[in-house]
């Protein structure tokens, strides 16, 4: 076959409809009896942080996909998952029913109860075998399964301690018991807060400060909704986070000893009585199914696949990747590890695919090359589109100006594809993205004493430090020149302070484009 895709969560449901709307020869094997086997098990407590905002006062479908996070890419509008709850934070087993519909009414090609227990290569073909030895072969791989294999640090009596996957979330279980949660993200702090009413002390740990989301604006990072416990903490109900290391665990006589290193207090050493300890300290890529001539090269501590600018492994051709695992190309700034984040990034994956494989060009539109006719179109897509407003910084638009006289306006590529693939190899170019300003990580929104950027201010639009559009313009992949919108309270950017600077810029750049090709003529 062309493709074999391993893992029928939400990324590999997405590729596969794409792949079966092209008429690709492919198939997904599922380990489970079903799709969508994690989200059956994790986040343990059954909330998700995924938003799922019902009520936007729009009616254009692309729009409320910007509210709608869980929803995957789809021409049917009853595949939208606002209609399967009404939580704006839904249970998990809503997701759950909601890809099991995905993929039965789009009758996709999944085989289930099919885990893969070793990938070799062939001739130029994958070999997947699963657990009942039978062999899958095809010329292209591609891995949806996610972070799915525990990561437990390296430390001492860690073994005798309790697993974030397998602890019990019954409240009751923990009633006047000290508890030690090892582990400072989402599932850590998920955790916590589940105990806050039974547990006589709870300590949160890890080497690292608390990151906020709200702050950072990565999804990942500790969200709202988790954060019940710093209240806890900070107004003295016996909480506590430790900043430090856990350097040892004993167990003896039904407790535990912990033995802490304290960063804030110059390394002073504590040990710590606990009638129970916690890891939660996440999830990376196993890679053990692979044989050592197709082993991918893992990064960011061996947590992920290194893969290209087209989520193709860097050491292994036509291996790639799909889902969470996508997010090593904008690890902790993007929101490709999450399902409003990479089903985009699986739509361009699928673009790029028909482009390499089939000889599909990727899909674009012809435009006037005139200043009114491009800042117009512009303005009309960071209006509406859904993709850049959630693949901030990490996917653009592109206006590709030929030498025969035509525009051509492509949506929705990997910025660093654009710059490092063959789709552009010369002359001149716009990239159209998202972002945020510099440093904006770094910044307290509440703080009412750091002055904010007036809105609708073009005169100091390059200092803008939330969301705002960006056009960048490129002649043979150099940096030409840069053009920021100006921010607006609720991004519309539609009025004479956005549009008009947008049109000198590009009268600006298609008057010294001109000038350029004069001289070189």
């Amino acid at each position: 076959m062309d493709y074999l895709i391993i893992g029928a969560g939400p990324a590999g449901l997405q590729l596969a409809h794409f792949l079966s709307q092209a008429g690709r020869d492919h198939l997904v094997v599922e380990a489970g009896d079903g799709p969508g086997t994690f989200f059956r098990t994790f986040p343990r407590h059954r909330r998700l942080i995924s938003s799922n905002k019902r009520h936007t006062g729009w009616d254009d479908p692309e729009l409320n996909l910007r509210m709608d996070w869980n929803s995957l890419l789809s021409d049917d509008p009853s595949l939208r998952f606002t209609s399967y709850s009404e939580s704006y934070f839904p249970p998990a087993d809503d997701l759950v029913r909601y890809l099991v519909d995905f993929a039965t009414r789009h009758a996709l090609r999944i085989k289930y109860n099919t885990r893969i227990a070793r990938v070799a290569r062939h001739n130029g073909f994958f070999i997947a075998t699963d657990d009942n030895s039978q062999a899958y072969e095809a010329k292209r791989l591609i891995v949806a399964t996610g972070v799915s294999k525990p990561y437990i640090p390296a430390i001492p009596g860690i073994e005798t301690a309790e697993r974030y996957g397998a602890v019990s979330v019954n409240p009751r279980d923990f009633v006047n018991q000290r508890v030690l949660i090892i582990g400072k993200g989402n599932s850590g702090f998920e955790t916590a807060d589940n105990l806050i009413e039974t547990a006589a002390v709870i300590h949160v740990a890890g080497p690292s400060s608390v990151r906020f989301a709200w702050k950072s604006h990565f999804v990942g990072h500790l969200r709202a909704v988790n954060n019940n416990l710093l209240d806890t903490y900070q107004l003295k109900s016996q909480n506590a986070l430790l900043d430090g290391n856990v350097e040892r665990i004993e167990r003896n006589n039904g407790s535990y000893l912990v033995t802490v290193s304290f960063s804030r207090a110059n390394e002073v050493k504590r040990n710590l009585r606990y009638d129970r300890v916690i890891v939660c300290t996440g999830f990376r890529f196993d890679a053990s199914i692979f044989d050592e001539e197709c082993r991918p090269e893992l990064v960011i501590r061996d947590r992920f696949p290194a893969q290209t600018s087209e989520w193709e492994s860097t050491n292994v051709r036509d291996l790639y990747f799909a889902g969470t695992l996508m997010q090593v190309r904008d690890y902790k700034k993007g929101t490709s590890g999450f399902i409003h984040g990479f089903r985009y990034g699986v739509r361009a994956l699928h673009r790029i695919l028909e482009q390499k494989y089939q000889g599909v060009a990727w899909p674009h539109c012809g435009l006037p090359i005139e200043p009114h006719a491009l800042g117009e179109a512009v303005i009309a897509r960071v209006n509406r589109t859904s993709a850049l407003w959630q693949q901030f910084g990490v996917l653009c638009d592109m206006i590709a100006i030929g030498d025969d006289g035509t525009a051509r306006y492509y949506e929705e590529l990997p910025i660093d594809y654009v710059h490092e693939s063959e789709i552009i190899s010369s002359g001149s170019y716009f990239t159209i993205s998202l972002e945020y300003g510099p440093d904006h990580d770094r910044i307290d929104p509440f703080d009412t004493s750091i002055s904010r950027i007036a809105q609708d201010d073009p005169q100091h639009s390059h200092d803008a430090r939330y969301l705002h559009p960006v056009v960048r313009h490129y002649r043979g992949r150099q940096l030409q020149a840069e053009h920021h919108v100006a921010e607006n309270l609720e991004n519309e950017w539609n009025g004479p302070a956005h549009r008009d600077p947008l049109r000198a810029f590009f009268a600006q750049v298609l008057a010294k484009d001109e000038m350029t090709a004069e001289v070189a003529a």
